[in-house]
C-alpha cells in the first residue's frame, strides 16, 4: 500500500514538469511550500503516514497550484480518507478532520468566478 501512495505522491512532480514547472523553486513556490519540504515530497521518500493534512492544506491554498496538480492531490486526498494507502480508522478520521475542505471548495468557487468571461453588454 506505500507502493500505491507513494506513486499517487509522485504523480505531483510529474504534473508539474507537464504544467511546465521544472525547477525546485518553482516547484515550491508552485505548491506553496518551503523548498526543503517540495523536496522531500516530490523525492516521495517519506514516512509511511504519507502527507499530512497541513501540507495538504498549504498546496491546496496555493495561488500558483496548476489545476492538474490539484486535480492529483484531491485524489490523493479520496483515496486516503478512502483508507485505500492502508491507514486505520483513527488515524484517517483525524486526517480528515485537520483537512479544510470548506475554505478549499469557496476557494475553488471564487477562482472558477474569477475565470469565467463577463457576461457581454446587451
Amino acid at each position: 500500500m506505500k507502493a500505491r501512495q507513494t506513486t499517487k505522491i509522485r504523480e505531483f512532480g510529474d504534473a508539474l514538469i507537464a504544467s511546465g514547472i521544472s525547477t525546485l523553486d518553482e516547484q515550491a513556490k508552485a505548491l506553496g511550500v518551503p523548498r526543503s519540504t517540495a523536496w522531500s515530497l516530490l523525492r516521495a521518500d517519506h514516512k509511511a503516514s504519507g502527507l499530512s493534512a497541513t501540507v495538504i492544506n498549504r498546496m491546496l491554498a496555493a495561488p500558483q497550484l496548476p489545476a492538474l496538480v490539484r486535480a492529483i492531490i484531491l485524489e490523493y486526498v479520496a483515496e486516503k480518507v478512502a483508507g485505500r494507502y492502508g491507514h486505520n480508522k483513527i488515524q484517517l478520521r483525524r486526517f480528515a478532520e485537520r483537512l479544510e475542505l470548506r475554505a478549499l471548495r469557496h476557494r475553488q468557487m471564487k477562482l472558477a468566478a474569477e475565470r469565467r468571461p463577463p457576461l457581454p453588454n446587451q
